[in-house]
């Protein structure tokens, strides 16, 4: 078996937030009252979806409970419910507005699991398309995304607020 090794995830894995680190991106995200600004697309009645702001790709979007909860065990039925809804319209969207080949779909539960933020589940929609990695992200340490954040909400946006 082939194996690649990213030592630009080094950092994300071995973690550089303490626990005392009470924040929650998602949380804040939420307070901030400036959905543009947050990149925040939608809000339903349980989720929401958002933009990552450190994308594996053009269209990466996120979507997680409006609650602050890190395990699916502790959320409704509902939120349960709107979470994989939103998923299936965030795939639906994306296909829309960006054609890709296809998508990465899932969540990373707990620290072990490589939640960054483990406190506040999300489920991560990331579209895909042949040979959208190259030899910039293994040699050049570098992401190279064809469209900037801004531009990405720009597509993506009218599309949420449609439905």
């Amino acid at each position: 078996m082939d194996r690649l090794w990213s030592p630009w995830r080094s950092e994300y894995v071995t973690g550089t937030s303490s626990p005392e680190d009470d924040g929650c991106v998602f949380c804040d995200h939420l307070a901030a009252g400036d959905d543009r600004e947050t990149h925040i697309l939608w809000r339903g009645k349980h989720v929401f979806v958002l933009l990552n702001a450190y994308p594996y790709n053009s269209g990466h979007v996120m979507i997680a409970p409006l609650r602050h909860v890190g395990d699916l065990n502790e959320m409704s039925h509902q939120e349960r419910a709107e979470l994989m809804d939103a998923t299936n319209r965030s795939v639906g969207i994306i296909t829309e507005a960006m054609n890709p080949g296809g998508f990465n779909v899932g969540m990373n539960l707990g620290p072990a699991g490589g939640a960054g933020i483990p406190g506040h589940l999300h489920m991560h929609v990331v579209p895909r398309w042949g040979g959208d990695t190259n030899f910039m992200t293994t040699i050049g340490e570098t992401k190279v995304l064809p469209t900037m954040l801004a531009d990405t909400d720009a597509k993506l946006r009218p599309l949420f607020e449609v439905g």
